[in-house]
């Protein structure tokens, strides 16, 4: 959010106070290492009477892992604390030292150094260097016209230094200039709105910043202030963490230890996964047909994917098949599953009014109420009639409606469903009351996450390592529960760019794994599309066809995408004794599978622009053809790669500009490859 006029004014109706000053300092031990507690003033106090009837800001600084320190900023503090993300703390991380105008905590590496002369000066440092600060008008109070109020923090930026991350964001993959709030929206690729949005942004200058919050946090990326990221909340306090690298691959893992990493995938999920499409008509025969279709044309197939028609018009979601396209349901999956296929169903949190279940979980209070009941209470079921007619929403704060939704799950696992597509989860409404009191502004993002939580737990029980989601919406801690896919795109080589630089921003957001509708969900592509996108999708992390109005089997757009198919199909069964190492990588790091090429080589500068290429693990260089003619402009790191398809040598440090058929794509070994041998 942006709350000045410019560099000098505030805008209309907006006042701030900044902290000037660290007024007193004192340092305490806790289990947990040293903690440094800052009382902050908005003037510089200088006699007894400038400490009447202003502000005060009171800071506590601790280490809750080796090499990160949190801040923690609040202003009045007799309101109920603002929810934060679980962080996996270490004991005894921090050292604090007090000398002559400074105080120090010292984490491993890193170093918080808050001034005590007469100017605000928060400095984080590493390597004797400074990474990053806050002086003047840079740790903020601000409050709106409407009376609300804010908490600004101010880092600085450097000259050359560029941000990334915030999320899977489809916008500029360096999000230097951007306004980014942190908001589940259902807002398509095509938008700047995101379904996954996480507050932590990693720099090229050696660092880190994980904001914990779960509400909305607005940041203003080298926007307001050109020479800073700003973030802000409207609430009472605020908590951020410094996490030091000095590398991408250290930031990642890191973070990832504060917040979860993903765990190692089943094979299976690797393969290439089918879809129904959304609104297409299909009944089991016509199932049958495309799986069939597959196994005649030789294209391996992993995954069959029934989307939302498997249930009944109007009533998603009951959890139970149309029993006029689907008469025997169990029988059809053991048909269906007998050499191995694996079976996924589409799911959302909602529920229909003319849902069976609508009444059962309105009875047993298990639906977000709106709050017009007395006094703001909770009152009638939250409904409105987009996506379904009636839709209510479940409330997952209540622990009786989690194990009741897993109750109606449970018998599809008993009949054969392997995983659940957990669709939605984003546009989650802010006048409900929810079952534990939560506010519902900072349980907008969080309500993906108990979603998740809720499938993920009983696939976990159920199928133990062979758990896997398809997942939509995420926040923080979402990438313990894979897979994600990137949303709603368009059948277009610009919506598959996109698509990319979503992918590429989540994971350098702490997501190890990541898919995307191939092909595009809507419309339907032209078979220059289809094809340039299949050879992208089975060189991405998880593999997906799937589409809205029309079917994304090949022989729909010609026999060359046939061929196409099958031969990156093949490709990608081939790779998978390399996909699980890198797997094992992801679990054990936090860095990605489809790694940013800055992230393997953060020394190459021109590496830290790219978002049209990535590594696929740390051995292969990976370069989508967004053309119909195949020519493709990439960059090749110094050193030796091989060419994957002519076994050609060529020395790297420098850009190539080639043109392929649909057969094939840029696709470089790396010299001197760790995990992958051909």
């Amino acid at each position: 959010m942006r709350f000045t006029d410019g560099f000098w004014l505030m805008r209309e109706g907006f006042s701030a106070l900044s902290a000037a000053q660290a007024y007193a300092t004192t340092v305490e031990s806790t289990d947990h290492g040293d903690r440094v507690h800052v009382l902050a003033t908005p003037r510089v106090v200088r006699h007894r009477g400038q400490t009447l009837n202003t502000a005060t800001l009171s800071i506590d600084i601790d280490a809750p892992a080796t090499d990160v320190i949190r801040v923690r900023v609040a202003h009045h503090t007799g309101g109920t604390p603002s929810l934060h993300f679980p962080v996996t703390e270490q004991p005894a991380a921090a050292r604090a030292a007090q000398a002559d105008g400074h105080t120090d905590l010292v984490s491993g590496g890193l170093t918080a150094r808050i001034h005590t002369g007469e100017a605000w000066n928060l400095e984080f440092i590493a390597d004797g260097r400074v990474l990053t600060h806050q002086r003047e008008r840079s740790l903020t109070i601000v409050t709106d016209p409407d009376g609300g109020h804010h908490l600004a923090a101010q880092l600085a930026l450097g000259v050359g230094e560029q941000v990334y991350g915030l999320g899977e964001r489809f916008t500029a993959f360096v999000k230097n200039g951007q306004s980014v709030d942190v908001w589940n929206a259902d807002g398509g690729t095509s938008s700047e709105q995101a379904y996954k949005n996480i507050p932590f942004y990693l720099t090229n200058r050696g660092y880190g910043v994980f904001v914990n919050h779960t509400g909305r946090v607005s940041f203003e990326v080298a926007s307001e202030a050109v020479e800073r990221v700003q973030f802000s909340v409207e609430a009472h306090d605020l908590e951020y963490l410094v996490i030091h690298g000095p590398t991408p691959r250290d930031i990642l893992r890191r973070y990832t230890a504060l917040t979860g990493r993903a765990p190692v995938l089943p094979d299976w999920s690797f393969g290439l996964w089918l879809s129904t499409s959304f609104v297409t008509d299909y009944d089991e025969a016509t199932v049958s047909s495309f799986i069939r279709g597959m196994r005649e044309r030789d294209i391996p197939l992993s995954v069959f994917h029934f989307d939302c028609f498997w249930m009944r018009e109007y009533q998603w979601c009951d959890f139970q098949w149309d029993p006029r396209t689907f008469p025997d349901p169990a029988g059809m999956l053991a048909r269906l599953k007998a050499d191995g296929l694996r079976i996924s169903l589409w799911i959302n949190p909602y529920i229909g009014q003319a849902s069976p279940l609508f009444e059962e979980a309105k009875r047993l209070g298990y639906l977000l109420r709106r709050n017009d009941g007395p006094g703001g209470t909770a009152g009638s079921v939250w409904q409105w009639d987009l996506w379904q007619a009636g839709n209510a929403i479940v409330d997952f704060t209540n622990p009786d409606a989690r194990t009741w939704f897993q109750s109606k799950l449970r018998p599809l696992l008993d009949m054969g469903v392997d995983c659940f597509k957990t669709d939605f989860g984003e546009r989650i409404p802010l006048d409900v009351v929810y079952h534990d009191g939560a506010d519902p502004e900072q349980m907008h993002n969080l309500y993906t996450q108990l979603y998740n939580e809720t499938v993920w737990s009983l696939l976990r029980e159920v199928r133990g390592d062979d758990a896997v989601v398809f997942a939509r919406s995420a926040t923080v801690g979402g990438q313990t529960m894979p897979v994600h896919w990137g949303g709603d795109n368009t059948s277009s080589f610009e919506s598959m760019a996109e698509s990319l630089r979503g992918g590429l921003s989540l994971g350098l957001s702490g997501f190890g794994y990541w898919s995307h509708d191939i092909g595009g969900f809507e419309g339907s592509p032209d078979p220059a599309v289809f094809k340039r996108w299949v050879a992208f999708g089975l060189l991405s992390s998880h593999s997906r066809l799937h589409g809205n109005e029309s079917v994304r089997v090949p022989w729909a757009f010609d026999e060359e995408a046939v061929d196409v198919t099958r031969a990156f199909a093949q490709l990608k069964q081939a790779l998978l004794p390399y996909l699980r190492a890198t797997a094992q990588e992801v679990h054990d790091t936090g860095v990605p599978m489809m790694r940013p090429m800055l992230v393997e080589f953060p020394e190459d500068r021109t590496c830290w622009y790219l978002d049209q290429q990535y590594m696929l693990g740390p051995d292969l260089l990976v370069a989508p053809v967004f053309s119909a003619d195949g020519t493709v402009e990439f960059f090749l790191p110094a050193g030796t790669w091989t060419n994957w398809f002519t076994g050609e040598q060529v020395q790297g440090g420098t850009w190539r500009t080639e043109t392929h058929g649909f057969m094939t794509l840029p696709l470089y070994l790396r010299e001197a490859p760790r995990l992958l041998t051909r």
